[in-house]
Formats: structure tokens, sequence, C-alpha cells
């Protein structure tokens, strides 16, 4: 079928968030005699709260610099962030929170702007939507007399928010409310859970005749119908405490006819959720922001872009490729290299497209020891693909010896004009060597565990450096200890918690002392650097340091390493067979075949996942309670909501018995549910069906049957094999390049324009600046690319254009998918 013929298949909406909680200033003080606090930063979707930064202590300017990447796993209103005050007795304070509307998201794009943190109102603090269905009936009463009914059906509700960690109790209140009039009527409490089936039905008497003369507490106007209005309220049944407010509706009663009128609402704050009784300075946070939402069309749509950019390594010169006028248009934008290094890396083309690259560079590189340091195709390409790659060689190499400088530090200042009094330079001295040479030795030691393509790319680097200049000997050497010393290792010890080798940025004093080591580690990384004179140095407390390891022995280290770690030779043994440290955290599990009955039923455990087996245990550091292997694994599925009454859980089926786990949120369940699928697609023994509930009380409440071992009722969602370290979604990157270059198309047409001069006058430029940025060797190769490139965006773009217009018309104003923002006075 013809990509142009349209597909059967949905189209996907896939969100990102990558965020950075930078730092908060001028927080309001503490009213105790100390006035400086404890403070941390969480984000949350809506009121579900995703993720949280360490506590900074004694400060009413706390620096977190602390970020986040994550998918986005469900619809959202806003995107909050709360500013806490941490207390041991009591619960921990909101200071105060910044929230922002989803649609306002890309407003932020690029900038790291100061948001005015706003009051914590307990009315304005909704999330979730409510399912109404609206009726006028007209009635006739016993003299004959007409009058109107209102008719409210009360459906269903999604998504209202976790009290305190768990389930809510909620309840409605229905209401007709007008100048004089507030007649109110209330459903049953619902037990635990955020997706109350309510399914109640209330009438009001909205109209009567002048002939109606029954007293009543309302007198009520044929006129008054104009200014009456539905009205409901979700409510958390607080038992023993006041009840808690979840969200509101409204709805004008005169926009109801004699026909059934139902649809979703978004539930909103009250009237005055937004509004603070007073200004109040409570100060201010930095945030950066970047929210992408991708509409993912079906693959066949991208056979044409993706062949493009995937013959780059066969064109000659490679700049006339899709691939490197990709990079030459998004030249000033970091991150839009990332999807062409995962879309090439997908299809195991990234190092043929790195070296052809390397090689065009080279040719305009004069100096050996300039050789790939600034900021080109080249560096942007290996850099993201160690991030990628070299994830877990990162982990089984630094990650211990970080581990045991961050726990437990020692002072390592050696700046005698940072010394405090009597503060020992000598010792710190000796301190901050001891972990040169620990993390030093851990790397140089390391090569066997270097990921094959990072082999691959440092050794072609090698050779082309090599070649390129033949008198220089160090310059191979050179090549390689830029980008494994320089631009991967060094950066991993300085910022572990972006690497996740830590799980939060370090206090002032660790990330002093991780600098120290790091400028250390890039100095005795760079080959030929080691007799240099102490005048090469910055500062000169470095370059005293610095003296303790002018030896030979750190100088052939490295050499070794370097050598090692850009052949192509197989290492033996493979990285494989030890097995791969993938994801941990605390959760919650269900007792395995004990009793049902009690909140023992569920029980917070440490849970650690490798590419061998996962594994629980009662704390981080403890011998493990339980094990599944992975090989026994036979299913990895979300749970329904209603098999226990909470929310975020999934179940791992596997060989023994099923195992039920509770994430904290719904960005942790997700990521947990892809780590199990990815490690155990290869499984042989998968199943194809499961039970999306639990078999509770002699049957499964999915299908009713009352068969333990009754097949699944459902088919499982897991896809085919995948490698267990890379989840890569090639059509997910190319649809992103698509975007890019859409987004650039001005600048292609541009490069167009000066390649069609360049072929025109063969003369000297007069006009240089027109097109003097774009690499373009060949101008007739390079505008046929272009033409190719502009053509498949442009069909691409008709495609989503299609879809769009479907999208809006399938789902209209008012259904679960696009419900209706209620109305706020």
């Amino acid at each position: 079928m013809a990509a142009g013929e349209g597909s059967d298949e949905e189209a996907r909406v896939l969100q990102t968030l990558r965020l950075k909680i930078c730092e908060a200033k001028n927080l309001v003080p503490y009213s105790g005699p100390n006035k400086m606090r404890d403070c941390f930063c969480t984000i949350n979707l809506d009121q579900e709260e995703v993720f949280r930064t360490q506590v900074v202590e004694k400060s009413l300017s706390p620096f977190f610099g602390e970020e986040f990447y994550f998918d986005v796993p469900r619809t959202f209103q806003f995107l909050s962030f709360y500013i806490y005050d941490k207390s041991v007795i009591q619960r921990d304070l909101r200071i105060g929170k910044v929230a922002i509307k989803k649609e306002d998201l890309s407003r932020y794009a690029g900038k790291e702007p100061w948001f005015m943190l706003q009051p914590v109102d307990s009315n304005s603090e909704v999330q979730g939507k409510v399912h109404l269905e609206l009726k006028l009936n007209e009635l006739i009463t016993d003299n004959g007399s007409v009058c109107q009914q209102l008719v409210v059906h009360l459906k269903e509700c999604h998504g209202l928010p976790l009290i305190n960690g768990q389930n809510c109790d909620p309840y409605a209140t229905v209401s007709v409310v007008g100048p004089s009039r507030n007649d109110q009527k209330k459903t049953k409490v619902k037990k635990k859970t955020s997706n109350p089936q309510f399914n109640e039905t209330f009438y009001f008497e909205v109209t009567r005749s002048s002939s109606y003369t029954k007293k009543s507490q309302f007198q009520v106007e044929e006129e008054d119908i104009e200014k009456l209005e539905v009205r409901v309220d979700l409510w958390n049944n607080g038992n023993l405490v006041q009840d808690l407010f979840l969200g509101e509706v409204k709805i004008p009663v005169k926009m109801l006819g004699s026909d059934s009128f139902q649809a979703w609402y978004l539930l909103q704050p009250r009237d005055n959720g937004n509004k603070s009784s007073k200004s109040e300075d409570l100060g201010s946070l930095r945030l950066n922001i970047c929210y992408s939402e991708d509409c993912v069309l079906p693959s066949e749509y991208y056979a044409p872009l993706r062949n493009l950019l995937l013959k780059s390594t066969e064109v000659e010169p490679i700049s006339a490729s899709a691939a490197y006028i990709l990079a030459e248009v998004c030249r000033d934008k970091y991150d839009t290299i990332i999807p062409l290094v995962r879309l090439l890396l997908h299809h195991h083309k990234l190092v043929q497209f790195i070296t052809a690259v390397a090689e065009l560079e080279l040719k305009d590189t004069q100096e050996a020891n300039t050789i790939f340091r600034g900021n080109s195709s080249v560096t942007r390409c290996l850099d993201e693909m160690m991030k990628i790659v070299g994830k877990h060689y990162l982990k089984v190499t630094l990650k211990p010896v970080l581990d045991e400088i961050c726990e437990n530090p020692k002072p390592c200042e050696i700046d005698r004009l940072k010394l405090k009094e009597a503060e020992n330079a000598e010792s710190h001295k000796e301190n901050l060597r001891n972990y040169v040479d620990k993390v030093f030795s851990t790397i140089v030691q390391s090569s066997i565990s270097c990921p094959t393509l990072m082999c691959d790319a440092f050794c072609s680097l090698r050779s082309l450096a090599a070649k390129r200049f033949p008198n220089d000997p160090h310059v191979q050497y050179s090549a390689v200890s830029s980008f494994v010393f320089l631009r991967f290792f060094a950066v991993a010890v300085v910022s572990p918690h972006t690497f996740h080798l830590r799980p939060h940025h370090p206090d002032a004093q660790t990330s002093r002392t991780l600098t120290l080591i790091s400028k250390a580690i890039q100095t005795l990384g760079s080959w030929g650097s080691l007799s240099k004179s102490k005048s090469s140095f910055k500062e000169s407390f470095m370059c005293e340091f610095f003296k303790m390891f002018q030896e030979e022995e750190y100088t052939e280290a490295v050499k070794k390493f370097l050598d090692e770690v850009s052949s192509t030779e197989s290492k033996e043994p493979n990285i494989m067979s030890e097995p791969v440290h993938l994801k941990e955290g605390e959760m919650y599990k269900r007792a395995q075949g004990r009793t049902r009955i009690g909140k023992k039923n569920f029980k917070k455990r440490w849970f650690c996942l490798t590419s061998r087996e996962l594994t629980y245990h009662k704390q981080q550091d403890k011998e493990p309670i339980y094990s599944v292997p992975v090989r026994n694994i036979l299913a990895v599925e979300k749970l329904d909501e209603n098999a226990f009454n909470k929310k975020n859980m999934f179940q791992v089926i596997h060989v023994e018995k099923t195992l039920y786990v509770q994430a904290n949120n719904c960005v942790e369940a997700s990521e947990w549910i892809e780590a199990l699928c990815r490690v155990s697609r290869c499984n042989q023994r998968r199943l194809s069906v499961y039970h999306p509930s639990a078999f509770l009380n002699g049957n499964w409440l999915c299908c009713k049957a009352t068969s333990e071992n009754t097949v699944g009722c459902t088919p499982c969602t897991a896809g085919g094999p995948a490698d267990v370290q890379i989840e890569i979604d090639g059509d997910r990157e190319t649809e992103r390049i698509y975007s890019l270059f859409a987004t650039n198309m001005p600048k292609l047409l541009k490069m167009q324009e000066a390649c069609g001069s360049i072929a025109v006058y063969q003369g000297p430029r007069k006009e240089p600046d027109d097109y003097s940025h774009f690499t373009i060797e060949d101008s007739v190769a390079t505008f046929q690319t272009l033409q190719q490139i502009i053509s498949i965006v442009e069909k691409l773009s008709e495609h989503h254009d299609r879809y769009q217009k479907k999208r809006s018309s399938s789902a209209k104003y008012g259904s679960e998918e696009n419900p209706i923002v209620g109305k706020i006075s």
C-alpha cells in the first residue's frame, strides 16, 4: 500500500518533558529564631508528584541544579512545581508553587526564566474530569399546568488525585444555583478509587407556572432560568477530618434543551482558586522547561525520509547527504543532533557517518593540537553516541567509586584562598590524591567493558588522525583522549546525577571535590600533556598538585588504555557476560500467597532489575528476599485499578506466581513496565494474552472466569524483541527529524539558493555572507539532495494536516479525549 493511500493504523501522540530545576531565591523566612529553611522541590503532573529534588539545608535561596527527562504517559492540564520546607516532626510545609498550563509550556522552550511563586490554595488544587448527562423535561402537574424539570445524571469521574499517596473516597454534590436559590443533593461515597462510577440521577424543579400555588422555599419565576446554573462539586470524604475539595464544574441551565446533552468536563478550581487574598512575595524559582509532543504517523509514511537519511553514508561527498545537511541547518541548536544519532544508531549506520564527517572536518584542521576540539558535527554526534551506548559502561566503571566519594566525602579543598582556619592543606591534598588515583585506576582498567560501538568509532578517528598528521606520534592518542577522557569520563565525574550515577546533584563541598578530580582526570588523560610546564595550568594550586602525578607509570597507563579502547579486536569476556544493571527503586508489592486482608497486604520493598533477574529486598543494601529470573518472565502489563483499588499498578507474570507491584506515580510505573518488557521480550515462552485484573474471591474480576488457570482475556501489549541496553523508536526519531527540517525550511531554501548561485557563477563570490556558513563541496549533488528533502517534508506535512483534521473531527469537544473546560466565574 502506498503511503499516500492512508493507513488503518492509528497515529501515536507521544509527550516528552525535559526539565531543569535550577534554583530558588528570596523564599519567605522561617518564623522562628532560625530564619533558614530546609527546602526541596517537586514536579507534579496536575496533583500527581512524579519527581522530587534532594533537600537543600539552611537556605532561603537554595540551588538545586537537577535535571529530569521523561516520557509523559498520560494527559494532564498543568505542570506544577512545589517548593516545600522539610519537617522532621510535622507534615512538610508547602511554601509556594509554579503552575503552568500545558498549552503554555511551548512559550518557555530554550529559555530559563524566573517564575514568581504563587500561594498554595486547596481550592485551586484540582485534577480529573467528570461525565454528565443533562436534560430539561416538561411536566404537566395534576392541575394541568406545565413546569420544567432538570434531570442531572452523574455518570462517572476519571483521574481524581491521590490523597496522601492513596486513592481518595470521593463523593459529589449536585446543585442548582441562582440569585436566590441553592438546591443541593449528594451522591453516595465511593471508597478508595480515583475513577468512581456514580451512575446516580437527580431531579430539580426549574420553573413553575403562575397558577402553581403550593408554598415553597424558592419562588422561581419563568425568567430566572437565565440566571440558573448547574454546579457539580467533587469532594474527598474526610471521615474524622474536614472533607477536601477536588474540583467543580458549572453549566448554565439556559444552554440545555429537551434533547439529552452529555459530555465530559474538566474539573476546575473554585471561583477564588487562582486568586490570592493578598499580594504576597513568596520568592521565585528559575526553571528550564522543554516540552515536546510528537505526532508519530504509521511507519510507512516515514519510509522516504528514513531511506534518504540512511543512504547518507553512501553519498559522496558526505556534505551533500541529507544527514549532513540536517546537522548544518541545525548547527546552532545542540539537542537537534539527538534524533539523527539515534536513528543512525538504530540502523547500524552511525560509525560510518561519524567516520565520513570526521574525514571532512580533518581536511580543514591545520594543527594537530586543535583536533576535534570544536563544537562540530563529529563531536556532537560522538558525544551523543557515548551518552546512549556508554550508559552501562559508566555505571560499572565509575558508580562504585563515586558512591564512596559522595556518601563519605573527605575534605579535598587545595586552594589556600578557600581554606578555612585550622584546615590542613596537606591532608586535603592527600585525600584528593587518593580519590584521583582511585578514579584514574578504575578508568584505565576498564577497557574490557568499553562498548564495541565506541571502540569502533575511536579506531576510525585514530586512523584518520594518524593519516592527516603522519609526523605527529601523539595525535592518534589525543584524537581518542579528547573524547573518552575530556567529553565522557571527566563530564560524568563532575555531573554524576546527569548520567544517573547518583540520584541527586551533589552538595557544594562534594561538587567542589568532584570538580577537582575531574580537572585532574582531564589532564592525566590528555596524552602528551604530562610534560607541560606549570604555566600551562590556569590555577597555580592545580599545578602544584599535579606534580604528584608526573610519573612514567601514569603516561604508560593512559597510552595502554587508549590503545585498548581504540582497537577493534574482540575482547573477552564480553560485556554481556556480566549482568547489566537496568533499574532500581522503592515500590510496593502485594504479598504472594499470604493474607488478603488488611494493609499488610502491600509492603514497601526495594526493587532491582538487571539483565538476569528482578529482585526485591527489605532495604536497599540487604540481600534479596525474592528473585524472578528474567528468562521466567511471561508478560509485564498494567493492572486495572479496580483489582485492589490502587493506582499505578502493574503485574509481572512469571512461571511461579504473578507479582503485583504498585509504583509511586504514573511515570515510574511506565518506566518499570518498559524496562521489564524490554529485558524479557526475547523470552520464548512469552504470553500473547493476559488478565488485566486480579483473581479474587474465586473469579477473575476482568472476565469473571472461575478457574485461576483460565487463559487470559486480553491481548498483551509488548512488541517484538529489542536490545536490552538501547531502546530506540525509529519512527519517532524520524518524525523529530521531519519537524526539524520543517522548522528550518527557510534555511533549506537559502542553502538551495546558494547551490544555484555557485553552479551558475563560477567566479569569485561577491556576497559570501549569504551562504558562506554552509559547507557546500558539490553544489549539484547538494542541490539534488535538498530538492528531495523539501519534497519529502512537504508530503509529510500534507499527511500531518490530514491526520489533524481527522483527529479534530473524531475527538469532538466534550468527548473523553477532548473534555469541555468547565465554566469559571
